[in-house]
């Protein structure tokens, strides 16, 4: 039985790189090799794709059904749908104009906006040692971009807006979903963002790229490789979602938080290989800095909270001591 789940969990995590690693590929094949210049169209398909699917997976019970528990619930979903488009549509936008390698490294950088948008938007401090790991990751990044050799400023402003706009809803989803009867998993949290971000996108692509609608019809029609590559392209978009529950399920956030880190930089020698953009060794070296950042980033947090709960701990042992003495505190003497 061990072994079954331990082949189980194995194959999970698979399917999650396969996913977000496909899917990050796909998008660049299809933004600048093809010549598909529709970043926002794209991002509208992979959502009614994972529309769809989520409501599928929920309504055969795949997922426990959560519900949204009022208006203020739902106007909090919504203001988290904005931001995530935002930040897909950015990512989705940079890959038009700089590699992938480029892409992960810039993206690699979240740990950072994380942490200020924590200490400006929730007051909430962290040690030293969390603000000393953020060095490398910026120093790292500030090197990559130096000695990239397709450094493009366009795609360079939209992959960081992407990476603050990811932080962002990191951090207001801690906010705004504190309560324990509204947090949701991944996948309602899919669910229930995908009309609300339905709504903006359609809105986007008729102001912003109404050619978007022709052409995909036109190469729908006249190349039916892209409408395979194209729908592909969706299912993995809602498959990193779905993976990324199932990963959670059988592990931990803190394990696929250190997934993370490592298929950034598979993500990077795979697209190397694919589209053999030329990369510097100096920026590589600087990449290689800000991945060892974010490790250290993701140490020093896990340090920090365990001693946050030890000290926890131990406040709710003298609380429940009284006088100050006997009680549970006496016990461990």
């Amino acid at each position: 039985m061990a072994s079954s789940m331990s082949a189980y969990t194995l194959s999970t995590i698979a399917a999650w790189y396969f996913s977000n690693i496909g899917v990050i590929l796909l998008n660049k094949y299809l933004l600048s090799v093809w010549g598909f210049k529709f970043p926002i169209f794209l991002t509208m398909c992979h959502m009614v794709m994972c529309l769809v699917l989520a409501a599928a997976t929920r309504s055969l019970g795949f997922v426990p059904r959560q519900n949204l528990k009022s208006r203020r619930h739902l106007l909090k979903i919504a203001v988290l749908a904005v931001v995530f488009v935002a930040s897909v549509v950015g990512g989705n936008v940079s890959l038009r104009f700089i590699p992938v390698s480029f892409n992960q490294a810039i993206g690699a950088t979240t740990p950072f906006f994380t942490a200020l948008l924590s200490l400006f938007i929730m007051r909430q401090k962290e040690t030293p040692e969390v603000y000393v790991t953020l060095v490398p990751i910026v120093l790292g990044i500030v090197l990559a971009s130096k000695a990239e050799p397709l450094f493009h400023l366009t795609g360079f402003i939209a992959c960081f807006s992407a990476t603050f706009a990811r932080a962002l809803k990191s951090v207001l989803q801690g906010l705004l979903l504190t309560n324990e009867t509204e947090k949701l998993d991944s996948l309602n949290l899919l669910l229930f963002m995908s009309p609300v971000a339905l709504l903006v996108l359609v809105s986007a692509v008729t102001v912003m790229e109404p050619d978007a609608f022709g052409v995909f019809a036109e190469n729908c029609v006249s190349s039916p490789k892209f409408f395979c590559i194209i729908t592909l392209n969706c299912v993995l978009a809602f498959s990193v979602n779905l993976t990324n529950f199932l990963v959670t399920k059988c592990t931990s956030p803190l394990t696929l938080q250190v997934l993370g880190n490592a298929k950034g930089a598979v993500a990077v020698v795979v697209s190397i290989f694919l589209f053999k953009n030329p990369v510097s060794p100096v920026g590589m070296f600087g990449y290689s800095i800000t991945i060892m950042g974010v490790v250290a980033y993701s140490e020093a947090k896990k340090r920090s909270k365990e001693k946050l709960r030890r000290r926890e701990d131990l406040g709710e042992l003298l609380s429940g001591a009284p006088n100050g003495s006997g009680g549970k505190l006496n016990q461990l003497k």
